[in-house]
């Protein structure tokens, strides 16, 4: 970010501190802090209760997160909106809208880029570009808030990147978006979803919060999940099983595993008894994932009957299952497609 303080990335205590140093009073921080995280305001002008004087010095001294949208796309099946936002150093990143009888939820990128490598995934085709500030993860949901009108209820860091492969961003993040003088939306209401970084997973199970961890698995067995996912040449299987199980410990949190499923590659009654093998121990929810193909992977979804053969057999070992719900499947449905789409029509002549 420019050499400017990212002000919508202070916590209330550290904003105070820095406006009391400046020979403000106090109260100007809860002002300024319910201006940006409940108010939503899209800069320093619209801060009405705030002297023009202060407001000039604020945006001399503070950079001021405010995406832009450069492109939104709406699902004319099921009302799903996708989001292009532009960050301030011309990169951009996708949020996702989805309603859902339980609510609103949001998802949201944590990396432009990404540099984990999962074959089948978009997100990563061009490698990662860098690090989401707390207010580019925060301001994804706002801007979202605002250009629906809609409050939402459940965040998902479920983009483009590996919310642990940006840790202290995310629980800056996180610690913003559950405030209690913020948005303060549950720590219950959030989801973090990892490849499987071990260290990152087991120092998240001790950071006291209480949302769900989603742990993308994609296969069962070391050597085929290593084709899938480079991570896995890193930590085991049985690594994973046993962060899995640490984080249920400290946390009480049941541990999610997304699975996508991948015609011929991962869809068999064999794998699925693995599947079943793993997750029931630790009391897992399973989230079965029909793959997005992208055209420059050669990977296939499974086949309707082999889906439901796959959910069967999960259901013979009392494992909790359920078929991910397609959202926006006639707009980039991928995580990564829209963004790729933008950058190479960009970058064509």
């Amino acid at each position: 970010m420019e050499k400017r303080t990212d002000i919508k990335s202070l916590s209330l205590e550290e904003l105070t501190q820095e406006l009391t140093g400046l020979g403000e009073k106090a109260f100007r921080a809860k002002q300024l802090y319910e201006w940006m995280h409940v108010k939503l305001a899209r800069g320093f002008d619209e801060m009405t209760n705030l002297s023009k004087g202060f407001r000039e010095k604020c945006r001399e001294l503070y950079a001021y997160t405010a995406l832009q949208a450069v492109r939104v796309q709406e699902s004319r099946l099921d009302g799903t909106r996708k989001f292009l936002f532009e960050l301030w150093d011309g990169n951009v990143v996708e949020s996702v809208w989805m309603r859902y009888k339980h609510g609103n939820s949001v998802c949201i990128s944590s990396q432009v880029g990404c540099r984990m490598g999962c074959s089948f995934c978009a997100s990563t085709l061009d490698g990662l570009e860098r690090n989401l500030l707390p207010s580019e993860m925060l301001d994804q949901i706002y801007a979202v808030t605002l250009l629906t009108g809609e409050r939402v209820s459940n965040v998902v860091v479920m983009g483009t990147g590996e919310p642990l492969d940006n840790y202290e961003n995310l629980l800056k993040f996180i610690r913003l978006l559950t405030d209690e003088y913020g948005l303060h939306i549950s720590q219950r209401n959030v989801t973090v979803s990892t490849c499987g970084i071990v260290p990152g997973m087991r120092r998240l199970a001790d950071e006291g919060l209480q949302i769900t961890l989603a742990l993308s698995l994609h296969a069962v067995t070391d050597e085929k999940r290593r084709k899938l996912m480079p991570v896995a040449k890193s930590y085991s299987i049985r690594e994973l099983m046993e962060a899995c199980a640490y984080y249920f410990k400290q946390t009480g949190r049941r541990i999610t595993f997304e699975y996508s499923l991948v015609g011929g590659v991962n869809d068999t009654d064999e794998d699925a008894a693995g599947l079943a093998a793993l997750a029931g121990p630790l009391h897992c929810h399973v989230n079965l994932i029909p793959v997005n193909p992208i055209k420059e992977r050669d990977y296939v979804r499974s086949e309707s009957a082999r889906i439901r053969a796959f959910q069967d057999k999960l259901e013979k070992y009392k494992i909790n299952n359920t078929i991910r719900r397609e959202m926006g499947r006639d707009i980039d449905g991928a995580c990564g497609q829209l963004r790729r789409r933008h950058v190479k029509t960009l970058e064509t002549p």
